[in-house]
């Protein structure tokens, strides 16, 4: 027999559509129910990759003597949290404070007008540590309301006024200094392990971005150490590319084994971003950081790319084993003896040492994650990890939500650009432009953004302030480097509509649309991903430069200090307001961003000048690319074209026209003591684009960089180039 959930658009919900209990989805209809019966709301909060929602689901929600319970005494309402990111806040917010702690599944009883009054996570079958089993619980408070309703109804509203007071925001004037900010992030810094706090631990990149910004050593010092920790320990799929959600312990070594499409979206950017800033004679770890940027595409490609060019929400933690019974991270644990299976003695014993299998285990039951030790050869350890992919999909995979969440297909968009950038890699650009257009097409509609999509079918489910920050931005980035106005103008469309929907008085944002909830959602700290507030200040950042709309801009300003006490009290747990806060910081000592205009005859997104500029530009940069005369990016192509030969070489002294360069090639012109220069056309090794610090590199492009009114002379040289990017007027 199914229920409500039969007709969802996600497959959280679907997973109990065949439950015996009676579930609802979220929605006034359930409400309306409650008020009818006069009973109260059971709302059951998880999502599909959730371990312990599958457990819990398994021991009571499936179990028909608890459901007959829960049927009687309450209307059931079962949320996707993804999906709700809204109904998850508040509930999650009331299970904080009346626990003092959170997580999923998310067990919430409210009255029929919705407020809460009783609250927790996972409950067992059984009473065990303390905790009733679900069937008490469910007993004890299905009594309560009939026998002491009174009491019920005066904890509810007591809790939802304590809970208004805890949702203000902290107030501040002026932004906090910097420094102490930074100061506080790196005593949170674990010196043994890298990263930040202890147990569970979580990537951060949001914060490993912030440490990025200024380029001081110490700061850069904290990133490279918790990106390459990261990148070695057991959270990052060593064999199949990706990271996990988490690591149980303060080391990295066994992670909690979702996979998240958010988690992957942000830290591909970031590493990006932490290969651009680590110096080249660092050669071991930008080729480690590499190899993690190629590592998160192609598994994104080969196991997340949905038809029609959207990406998959997340994969499960759990998956069969050979028979046929569900474990956490079974799909990708070792031991020595199926080592050698696949590989056979020799490098089965290589890749023992290489990865940390042991006899004893690093994981349970004698199995081992993989972790990466010293610097192996790389074709070797490339080598065999493909052979430990192939023989590990020969085991049951685990299962995929294949919904589209369009927040996190926009933060996706937003790294893809940059890795293509960085990296020279065309198809990520198709990857980001297909899963930008999918957005548009399917999560645009008549009513607004949507934040989920199932099968190409949009879900009715407004979206929250993220999901239009990220979209936008992602709209913005592929403008700006496409130089299509197409995608600045949807893009100006859907932060004009988060204008109209998430406004607060106090100019920043709320997280939801006003009027379905106990408490409208809105907080500025960041989770996984950044905060609705922060994610709608980049966007504006950025199609405000674009567009030269300093209305957008200003918009960005006033959001962004509604979040200054916030990041003042907590900065490691508002790490966008840090960056945001440090790119401001880098302004008032003269260097603003700068909106950098590359014009190419051919409008080649990749051209050399492109990829210069995403290379080596301050953080807050604004890149835009296109022919001459580009229209509909206001101001920023008005006569501005590509310098001829002639002008070009006088612009490198010393070196003809022959010294240019075929159009997309680098000519490497290196100046001699005798003022000389000697032109030399790239090579296969100077393929990556690098080129050392005191080398003229002529541009086969102009780059005109601009930072307000104040515009610096036409680069056709890298050297030019950076010395425009990087001084402060």
């Amino acid at each position: 027999m199914t229920n409500r959930l039969s007709t969802a658009t996600s497959p959280y919900l679907l997973q109990h559509a065949n439950n015996p209990v009676d579930w609802w989805p979220w929605g006034e209809e359930a409400f309306a129910e409650a008020r009818r019966r006069d009973v109260p709301v059971l709302v059951s909060v998880g999502y599909s990759a959730c371990h312990w929602c599958h457990v819990m689901a398994h021991e009571s929600f499936e179990d028909a003597d608890v459901a007959a319970l829960v049927n009687a005494f309450f209307v059931p309402i079962k949320v996707d949290r993804e999906e709700r990111p809204d109904v998850d806040a508040v509930h999650m917010r009331a299970t904080q404070a009346l626990t003092g702690h959170g997580g999923w599944p998310m067990t919430v009883f409210v009255t029929p007008e919705g407020e809460p009054f009783f609250a927790g996570t996972y409950y067992p079958p059984e009473p065990a540590h303390g905790l009733p089993s679900f069937r008490q619980l469910v007993t004890a408070l299905g009594d309560a309301w009939r026998d002491r309703r009174d009491e019920v109804t005066a904890s509810a509203s007591a809790i939802v006024a304590q809970l208004e007071q805890i949702n203000a925001l902290p107030p501040a004037d002026t932004p906090p200094p910097v420094w102490d900010l930074l100061d506080a992030v790196g005593a949170d810094f674990d010196v043994m392990h890298g990263g930040f706090g202890g147990a569970p631990k979580f990537p951060m990149p949001l914060l490993v971005d912030a440490l990025l910004v200024k380029g001081e050593p110490g700061l850069l010092d904290l990133a490279q150490r918790s990106l390459e920790a990261m990148a070695r320990g057991g959270i990052r799929d060593q064999v199949g590319g990706g990271f996990h959600r988490y690591a149980v312990d303060a080391a990295w070594v066994v992670p909690h084994f979702e996979k998240m499409l958010y988690d992957n979206a942000l830290l591909l950017g970031t590493y990006a971003r932490g290969w651009r800033r680590t110096p080249q004679h660092e050669a071991p770890l930008r080729g480690l950081f590499e190899r993690v940027v190629r590592g998160i595409v192609g598994w994104l490609e080969r196991e997340m790319l949905l038809e029609g060019g959207g990406f998959a929400a997340s994969l499960d933690a759990d998956s069969a084993d050979i028979r046929g019974m569900a474990h956490e991270g079974i799909y990708y644990a070792w031991n020595p003896e199926l080592l050698a299976d696949a590989l056979g003695e020799e490098d089965a014993a290589w890749a023992a040492e290489v990865f940390h299998v042991t006899a004893g285990g690093t994981f349970e039951h004698g199995l081992s994650t993989l972790q990466l030790r010293g610097a192996p050869d790389a074709d070797r350890l490339a080598t065999v990890a493909e052979r430990l992919a192939e023989v590990r999909r020969s085991r049951f995979a685990p299962p995929r939500d294949d919904k589209v969440v369009a927040a996190w297909n926009g933060w996706l968009v937003d790294s893809l650009v940059t890795g293509a950038l960085v990296f020279g890699e065309r198809r990520w650009l198709e990857l980001a432009r297909g899963a930008a257009e999918y957005l548009w097409s399917v999560h645009h509609t008549d009513a607004g953004l949507v934040r989920t999509s199932l099968a190409g079918e949009p879900s009715p489910t407004v979206g929250v302030a993220e999901d239009h920050g990220a979209v936008a931005l992602a709209f913005g980035r592929l403008a700006g480097v496409l130089g299509d106005s197409v995608w600045l103008d949807r893009a100006v469309t859907v932060l004009e509509e988060a204008l109209a929907l998430f406004g607060a008085d106090d100019g920043g944002f709320h997280d939801a649309v006003a009027g379905e909830l106990f408490s409208r959602p809105r907080d500025v700290t960041d989770n996984p991903t950044p905060s609705g507030t922060m994610a709608l200040v980049a966007a504006l950042r950025l199609v405000g430069e674009l567009s030269a709309r300093p209305d957008l801009l200003a918009r960005a300003d006033a959001a962004a200090a509604t979040t200054w006490g916030t990041v003042a009290a907590a900065p490691r747990f508002a790490p966008a307001a840090l960056t945001d806060l440090l790119i401001a910081d880098e302004a008032r000592q003269g260097l603003r961003p700068a909106v950098a205009v590359v014009v190419d005859a051919d409008g080649d997104p990749l051209s050399d000048a492109a990829r210069a500029v995403a290379r080596m530009a301050p953080a807050g940069t604004v890149l835009l690319v296109g022919r001459p005369g580009t229209a509909g990016f206001a101001h920023h192509f008005e006569g501005r074209t590509v310098w001829d030969a002639g002008d070009r070489a006088a612009a490198v002294p010393g070196a003809g026209a022959e010294a240019i360069g075929a159009a997309g090639k680098l000519t490497r012109a290196t100046v001699g003591p005798d003022g000389q220069v000697a032109a030399e056309q790239a090579g296969a090794e100077d393929a990556d684009n690098e080129y050392a610090e005191h080398d003229v590199v002529p541009l086969a492009q102009t780059t005109y960089v601009c930072r307000g009114e104040v515009c610096f002379a036409p680069a056709t040289t890298v050297q030019d180039l950076r010395a425009a990017l990087w001084s402060r007027a």
